[in-house]
């Protein structure tokens, strides 16, 4: 335990220094909810049932949970990068706890997006985003929100360490961009056919979008969803630890054998 909490810090301590020499997949991630938020909040907000501010305040929640999931993305290429330039296989030559370089990836992005989150979460108050449900329930939801990213993480580096390159990595990274769109994130499923409802609903970013509303107090939970909507902070904390239980032990085997 004492040699993985060594090399683990010091694996995060050369994440951090990968991000910091080559920020640009950082800035491009944190940039891009940004983005939307104004786009979307500005041009869609007038299309729906719930226009201008009101939808503003539905719409970052969303977001947040989006760049939540975009952990599979980033897990995925930097995990990929250093299997296919060899750099997993200079760590494994050396006497280094084979947890300790996923984990170290892991945690650095965590670190990296709880700082990320703060310019996201100042221009959603800019634009009429409030925190309604109190400083303790605003501290859960961003606990809620960096369990979930954690557990993208960990996706995403088994799926990079599988990966047959880098270029299969960065595709298949940014096909993940659509699995917001199959959610909550951006409109109510309420209206919804019957099997996209369901199908949205199930999404795990889904569960997180609710549970960041019901938590910040921008919307309840809704009622006759699919249990992991119904029960957000529980269905939550179902899909991230399923995830973190199934996806950590696989990509520490992963990169114990090597890409044989």
């Amino acid at each position: 335990m004492n040699a993985l909490a060594h090399d683990g810090t010091a694996m995060v301590g050369r994440q951090l220094l990968r991000v910091r020499n080559n920020p640009g997949l950082a800035i491009l991630t944190q940039i891009m909810p940004i983005n939307m938020l104004l786009f979307f909040g500005y041009v869609f907000g007038s299309a729906l049932a719930m226009p201008g501010r009101e939808y503003r305040a539905f719409l970052v929640p969303g977001l947040l949970a989006a760049t939540a999931a975009g952990g599979v993305m980033t897990g995925m290429f930097q995990a990929a990068q250093d299997t296919h330039r060899g750099v997993t296989d200079r760590f494994r030559a050396l006497p280094v706890s084979r947890a300790a370089v996923p984990l170290g990836q892991a945690v650095a992005d965590l670190v990296v997006t709880a700082l990320g989150t703060v310019p996201l979460l100042l221009v959603g108050l800019a634009v009429g985003w409030r925190i309604e449900g109190g400083p303790a329930r605003a501290a859960g939801a961003v606990a809620l929100l960096l369990l979930f990213r954690f557990a993208c993480t960990w996706v995403g580096i088994l799926l990079g360490l599988l990966s047959r390159s880098e270029e299969a990595a960065g595709q298949l990274g940014a096909s993940t961009f659509v699995l917001p769109l199959l959610s909550n994130a951006y409109i109510p499923t309420g209206d919804l056919a019957g099997w996209l409802r369901a199908v949205a609903e199930w999404n795990p970013i889904s569960a997180v979008t609710a549970a960041l509303r019901d938590l910040f107090g921008n919307a309840p939970a809704a009622d006759g969803a699919a249990w992991p909507v119904a029960h957000p902070v529980a269905g939550t904390l179902a899909w991230s630890v399923a995830l973190i239980a199934l996806c950590a032990p696989l990509a520490v085997r992963r990169y114990a054998r090597g890409a044989g």
